[in-house]
């Protein structure tokens, strides 16, 4: 029977947080959408839900999210994490804030915490304020993003805005006093009417701290790296099986990556990979149709796939995103690169492509969509936040990696499979 229950508002952010409970030990098992009425529970310790809701419309984010829980409950799960990017990007509106305040009604929970840090990848937070690196969210370059800009790095703000609840603040000298200071704050906050507290967290010690702080709460809210500290209290209770949790079948076959991400990391990443492998960039501005765009690329292929990878991109620096934004609109722009670049998955896993490397999280929701994938079986990580998973329901064995936007290193793309040639 699954112990914690997830629910992620994207593919990517759903892989990071499985990776985070798979190193701490835990059995996970990522679920992609809300399983059916029917659908067997998966042996696991974590089982999480993902969702495509980021960037949903408030209504459906929600509804998608409470027929989520509904389903964990269902299979027993004691306690329930609702994953959200390290970044907290969301619209004015939310999704992140509407969807936090009805799950806390469905749980009747009264209270949940939010913290988005994640040290190892350089988001923390100070004083309620988000940071990546040593800068400010909202001067990151988050600011500029297509679909959810941040303009405001002040937590406290942003979530009192998309909420109907008081939201609180636990600051970093209480949580740099430990784990019985940071339950005392909570319980403070609580008590005073708040249904919220962003907490403070500058290092994974804080994170540890957190998660024992929260080990009798119903539900968390934040980024994976506030999982951190999860494992060890259902390993306390003595709940946790031994042995290796990231074990995965060996997947043999031809290794490709789809880049759909508009992230200064992921561009970074591309232009790393010129140097080393095959690499196509698709233009959707001077091409804007996904079939065409599905069709070069699928020629473009021929008599290059093998054991190293090829690179299939369709991101672009922000001025080109704003250019096709203009010309198509936001939306249409956006199903475009989405369209375009799950055809081009389905088409290199029909030329015997079983190892994948995904960059976006739109992009890898419209992939494994498309590839029919019901689940994932997370192994172990390639850079913080990013493991390879191995596919179950897509037809073919196959091996995936799905990598959000901002995450992983300079040499990600070729790290990635040296790492299962290994």
């Amino acid at each position: 029977m699954a112990l914690l229950g997830c629910i992620a508002d994207d593919f990517t952010g759903a892989t990071d947080l499985a990776a985070m409970l798979v190193k701490g030990g835990m059995r996970a098992v990522q679920l992609i959408g809300v399983p059916g009425a029917g659908d067997a529970v998966p042996e696991a310790d974590a089982i999480i839900v993902a969702l495509k809701s980021r960037t949903a419309p408030v209504r459906d984010a929600v509804g998608e999210s409470l027929a989520a829980l509904a389903w964990l409950q269902k299979a027993g799960c004691r306690q329930f994490f609702f994953k959200y990017c390290s970044t907290f990007d969301s619209t004015p509106e939310g999704n992140i804030g509407p969807v936090a305040e009805a799950l806390v009604d469905a749980l009747g929970a009264g209270f949940a915490l939010a913290c988005p840090a994640f040290p190892t990848n350089g988001r923390t937070v100070y004083q309620g304020h988000l940071f990546v690196g040593g800068t400010l969210l909202n001067e990151s370059g988050m600011e500029k993003h297509p679909l959810t800009p941040m303009t405001d790095a002040n937590l406290v703000r942003v979530l009192s805005h998309q909420t109907d609840g008081t939201v609180g603040l636990v600051p970093f000298a209480t949580v740099n006093d430990g784990a019985p200071a940071i339950r005392k704050a909570m319980t403070a906050l609580k008590e005073q009417g708040r249904r919220f507290a962003i907490v403070d967290a500058v290092t994974d010690a804080h994170l540890r701290a957190i998660g024992e702080a929260a080990e009798g709460h119903a539900l968390l809210t934040g980024g994976s790296g506030v999982a951190l500290g999860l494992p060890d209290n259902f390993r306390r209770a003595g709940l946790l099986a031994t042995g290796d949790a990231a074990a995965l079948p060996s997947v043999a076959g031809h290794a490709a990556v789809l880049a759909g991400s508009c992230s200064r990391a992921t561009l970074f990443q591309i232009g790393n990979a010129r140097a080393h492998v095959p690499t196509l960039e698709l233009d959707a501005l001077a091409t804007p149709d996904a079939a065409a765009l599905a069709a070069q690329a699928l020629a473009w292929v021929e008599g290059k796939l093998g054991a190293a990878p090829v690179v299939i991109a369709a991101s672009a620096p922000p001025e080109k995103v704003a250019a096709l934004q203009a010309k198509l609109g936001r939306e249409a722009a956006g199903a475009l690169v989405e369209n375009a670049l799950a055809a081009i998955a389905e088409g290199l896993v029909a030329r015997g492509v079983r190892r994948l490397v995904v960059a976006g999280g739109e992009t890898s929701g419209a992939v494994v969509t498309r590839l029919g994938v019901r689940a994932l079986r997370i192994g172990h990580e390639i850079d913080p936040g990013v493991p390879w998973t191995y596919a179950e329901g897509s037809g073919a064995p196959l091996l995936l990696a799905l990598k959000s936007g901002n995450f992983g290193g300079p040499d990600f793309f070729t790290k990635s499979f040296a790492m299962l040639g290994a």
